[in-house]
């Protein structure tokens, strides 16, 4: 794990993250604690993105076609989050 993606977190805050299966109890858990995690921070807690690969997404509210990121982790699920460049809509899926 990156240290450099776990600055603000307190050693007690990191211990807690660490002992979370999945992100759903990583994300309550820093709901319980105050703090906001950004992605990088989130992958990193919750065993780290193996790898990046592109694929072609639909928006669901617009409709618009556009290639987004998918991410690997070390559960080797594929975690999609993606911003459509044309109306703004963001969302997160598996794929």
């Amino acid at each position: 794990m990156k240290k450099e993606l776990l600055n603000g977190l307190s050693e007690e805050q990191i211990a807690k993250a660490k002992l979370c299966k999945n992100q759903d109890e990583l994300l309550k858990l820093a709901k319980e604690e105050g703090i906001v995690l950004s992605d990088e921070q989130l992958a990193a807690v919750s065993g780290g993105i193996c790898s990046e690969s592109t694929v072609a997404v639909t928006c669901p509210k617009c409709g618009k076609k556009f290639d987004g990121s998918v991410y690997r982790d070390s559960c080797e699920k594929n975690l999609g989050k993606f911003t459509c460049p044309q109306c703004g809509y963001t969302w997160k899926e598996l794929v």
